[in-house]
Formats: C-alpha cells, sequence, structure tokens
C-alpha cells in the first residue's frame, strides 16, 4: 500500500500581479515534474484534470495544471491574452512550486504555447509532449473544411455544402474564419472517435458525473480574441520552431488521434518527419483527447518518452 504522501493532493489559487491563477497540483513533490498546458485560447485544463492528472501521479510523477490568465477558473479582466504573459505567469508557476526542469504536456494550443515557451527557455525543459497541437493552423483550417466538405457531399447537404463555400472566401486568418471551421468540426464530431472504448466511456462519464465537471464544457470567446489581436494566433505555423527545437536536440514528442478531424494524415505524416523516426505517436480509435480516449496507450508511451 503506497504511503499517503505520494499521492497527496494540493490546491492552489496562485497570486500574480494581484490576480489569480487557478492551480492543482498531484503526487509527491520529489518524483519528476509535469505541467499540463490546456487547449483553447479560452478553455481551460478540467478534462485532464478530471481524468488524468491523478493517474500519472499515481506512476510516480508530480503533475500541475492551471488554467490560463482570463481563461477558465483564472478570471481577471484586465489579462493581455498575449504569450509574454502566458510566459510570465508559467514561470511564476515554475517558481510557485519549487520545480527547475518539468516536462510540458501541450494539448491543442496548449501545445503552441509549451513549443514557444521550450524555445525561449530550454534549460526548464525535461520533455516537450504534444498532443493533438496544431503545428500549422492555417493547413488545420483547410483539413476541417475539406472534410466536412466531404461529409456533405456523401449526404448531399446542399445547405452545409453552401456554408463552407461562403468560408472558403472569407479572410482565412479571421476569427469568423476559424470560428466557423472549428464550429463545423464539433458539428461533424472530429472531436469524438465514433466509437468510445470502455475505458473511455467509463472516464467521460466520471467527467460528467464530477462536481467540477461543467468547467470542461465551458469556453470564454475573450482568450481568443485576445490571442488574435496580439499574437496573430491563427496563422501560426510551428515548423521551423520544432525544427529550431529538434536541432538543439530538445526532446519533443507528440500523439496523435486516428480520428482526430482537426488534422489530415498528411498533416501528421509531416509532423512525424520534422519530430524524427519514434517520436510520433498516431493512435486508433482516438480523436482530440489523447488521454481520455486512449488514456493506457497515453500514460504507457508518455513514460517511455519521459526516460529518453
Amino acid at each position: 500500500m503506497k504511503l499517503i504522501f505520494t499521492c497527496a493532493l494540493s490546491m492552489l489559487i496562485t497570486a500574480l500581479s494581484g490576480q489569480n491563477i487557478y492551480s492543482k497540483t498531484f503526487g509527491n513533490k520529489s518524483n519528476p515534474a509535469l505541467i499540463f498546458l490546456h487547449g483553447g485560447p479560452g478553455y481551460n485544463c478540467a478534462n485532464f484534470e478530471l481524468t488524468t492528472a491523478q493517474k500519472l501521479a499515481d506512476e510516480g510523477y508530480y503533475v500541475i495544471v492551471y488554467d490560463r490568465r482570463g481563461e477558465g477558473r483564472s478570471k481577471d479582466d484586465k489579462a493581455k491574452f498575449n504569450f509574454e504573459e502566458t510566459f510570465s505567469d508559467l514561470n511564476t508557476i515554475y517558481k510557485q512550486y519549487g520545480i527547475k526542469q518539468a516536462g510540458l504536456i501541450g494539448h491543442s494550443f496548449g501545445g503552441i504555447v509549451a513549443t514557444l515557451f521550450a524555445e525561449k527557455f530550454p534549460k526548464k525543459i525535461s520533455t516537450v509532449i504534444l498532443v493533438g497541437a496544431p503545428v500549422n493552423l492555417q493547413e488545420t483550417f483547410l483539413s476541417i473544411l475539406d472534410a466536412s466538405k466531404k461529409l456533405y457531399i456523401e449526404k448531399q447537404d446542399t445547405m452545409n455544402l453552401k456554408y463552407i463555400g461562403m468560408i472558403e472566401k472569407m479572410d482565412p486568418k479571421s476569427m469568423m474564419y476559424a470560428s466557423y471551421c472549428f464550429g463545423h468540426a464539433m458539428q461533424n464530431g472530429f472531436y469524438s472517435p465514433k466509437n468510445r472504448s470502455e475505458e473511455a466511456k467509463q472516464l467521460y462519464t466520471s467527467l460528467v458525473k464530477d462536481s467540477s465537471g461543467h468547467h470542461a464544457m465551458e469556453m470564454s470567446i475573450q482568450a481568443p480574441q485576445g490571442f488574435l489581436a496580439n499574437e496573430k494566433y491563427t496563422s501560426i505555423d510551428l515548423t521551423s520552431n520544432i525544427k529550431n527545437l529538434v536541432a538543439k536536440k530538445m526532446k519533443i514528442f507528440a500523439l496523435y488521434g486516428k480520428e482526430d478531424g482537426l488534422y489530415s494524415a498528411k498533416q501528421v505524416e509531416q509532423t512525424a518527419s520534422l519530430l524524427g523516426k519514434g517520436n510520433l505517436l498516431y493512435i486508433e480509435n482516438c480523436s482530440h483527447s489523447v488521454f481520455i480516449d486512449q488514456q493506457a496507450e497515453f500514460v504507457a508511451v508518455l513514460k517511455k518518452w519521459m526516460k529518453y
């Protein structure tokens, strides 16, 4: 039986510049640190926090989750929504919990944050693990539209084909274009596998039943609008950033679900070629939330990569 301190759970509302950053830790502080960076912009860490963080702590990691400033439970009406502020807050998380080096798990937009932070602060990183993360957002939007169009053609859905045609005429770097693309991705089930495993069904059920589970369904509009205005996030392309990290021998890996409708197989192949042989896992019966859809495989490969 494990001593109780090895799976100790703590929660902290961290005061940063007079505002509150929601954060929570799992596991023994003496274990290797993992920091989860959630998706969005405008989302939060609840889906990982309530399904996977304790599982990794049980496997011997010190896991930290937090909601970015102005997102989720980290309310801040004065949030700037830029990478400078984002990195400053992440550095404060390191300091608050006494962490000198950590592995970063970057989910979706969190993968962008992880990549850029690792490039700027390489000594603070042990490993970067991208999970369903976009490398080139403009290619991602095109992939969503292409996949949606194929579905609508199969269904002879002329109304939605008309809408796709209208979206294709919009400014591809605009918030409206991005919102409509993600809207069609959600409408067409691109974020979920067609047939969830029994493990995934149980995890999603527990997430819904948890008293904090409602946070997993919450999203704000201020963050995406802010990151668009300040960082032009809808046109971010991480290709050169990843090449730079690989050239500097940074340990960087990626996981994608084969049923993640945000990315084509070609995009995943391109990312695999950037990272190098064996550094990307493409998982069957799995979509965007790899750590829920195929949790056992996610944990196993993360443990493997953390030991490299």
